[in-house]
């Protein structure tokens, strides 16, 4: 278990460590402001692309051989961004890391959601966000430190070492995860993937949350800006919801995971994100700003894990790499969306913030008043 959770923290290294040089790194290749942009968008478009390819694969092949195959991939292209020569090039890279990052987290999860108990899912999820918030931590400030001490070939060269070493070590101390648990007669589905309400709901749920994370991290600095606050305190207000979702899925509340009702806990997340939004549209001063960060943390807390935890309830044992390719998917398309709205749409940060109060509300409602859904749909 506690090999799993430390492969998921390296899974989400490598993406969050190249958040702070991505972007400085094409322009020293060359890239325009427009292409460095579509460098930094191809890693999150290509990941859906191995998302769902990591579904299928590991539907047939099994998680632990896609996991050790996707984290061997990825260490081979950390290796060629330290060859790679002009913007060009570094865009195939991209697409290509992308493609094989996109196979690890499902494959890992799919392992991870085999090895716990029935009636603990919702807290082994809620430390598999834990390995997340962790890594998102601690991935930019080793980016950062690694690329301007010693050049950015350093810390490729780092995270390729990195991948490798814990790829051979899923190869050889993860055991095949051929043994699930029960699932109730309904959620089996003989005839392809069975699209449920409940997993509907988990990956709008999933989605919304990555996009309104898109949008906090595009106008969060434009709104410190407009309140002429200091531009350092973005870096403390993105921190502090991290920290609070954290200390969620560490600390016994990770309890309420596995004793309420996933779908209410995931609705419950989702009031927290639209009011956090709310309040930053609403701010005046810096108390304001970091208590939506606060509420915003706990609607983290509240939707990672339990998303998570329903594709583990609801998908079959034979669709269950299907079911998490999917989920994840959803979570690299809402960065996407949610990034790419934020640039387009011609709003000022409150507005912005108001937009994603808006969309998430009405999703919400949506649901609840259970409009033009099916209880289920078969693929």
């Amino acid at each position: 278990m506690k090999l799993i959770y430390i492969i998921i923290i390296v899974a989400f290294l490598d993406t969050f460590s190249q958040l702070p040089i991505i972007s400085p790194y094409a322009m020293s290749l060359g890239a325009t402001p427009l292409l460095t942009g579509v460098i930094i968008g191809m890693y999150s478009f290509s990941n859906i692309i191995g998302n769902l390819l990591a579904g299928i694969l590991i539907d047939k092949r099994g998680a632990k051989p896609i996991l050790f195959i996707g984290m061997l991939f990825v260490s081979v292209m950390m290796f060629f961004y330290t060859v790679t020569a002009n913007a060009e090039q570094l865009i195939i890279v991209r697409f290509f890391h992308g493609l094989a990052g996109g196979l690890i987290v499902p494959a890992a999860f799919t392992i991870l959601s085999a090895k716990k108990a029935e009636t603990r899912k919702g807290k082994a999820m809620a430390f598999s966000g834990a390995a997340v918030g962790i890594a998102a931590i601690i991935g930019p400030p080793i980016g950062a430190i690694i690329s301007s001490s010693y050049g950015y070939n350093s810390l490729f060269y780092f995270l390729s070492g990195l991948m490798l070493i814990f790829a051979l070590c899923a190869l050889f101390f993860l055991h095949p995860s051929q043994k699930q648990s029960p699932l109730q007669s309904e959620n089996k589905t003989p005839h392809g993937f069975r699209l449920s309400k409940a997993l509907l709901y988990s990956y709008l749920s999933i989605f919304l949350l990555l996009c309104t994370l898109g949008i906090l991290t595009y106008a969060l600095p434009l709104q410190v800006s407009q309140l002429q606050l200091h531009s350092a305190l973005t870096g403390p207000l993105l921190s502090t919801f991290g920290i609070i979702a954290i200390l969620i899925f560490l600390l016994p509340t990770n309890k309420i995971f596995d004793i309420e009702n996933k779908e209410t806990i995931t609705s419950i997340g989702l009031c927290f994100i639209s009011i956090a939004l709310l309040i930053l549209s609403l701010s005046t001063n810096a108390l304001s700003l970091f208590t939506a960060m606060v509420v915003y943390g706990i609607g983290f807390a509240f939707i990672f894990p339990t998303t998570s935890a329903i594709v583990l309830e609801r998908s079959g044992n034979e669709k269950r790499g299907m079911a998490f390719g999917i989920y994840y998917a959803c979570f690299s398309f809402g960065v996407i969306c949610g990034s790419f709205l934020s640039g387009s749409l011609p709003l000022s940060p409150s507005a912005l913030f108001l937009f994603g109060t808006i969309i998430t509300l009405l999703t919400l409602g949506f649901f609840k008043l259970g409009i033009c859904i099916k209880d289920s749909i078969n693929f």
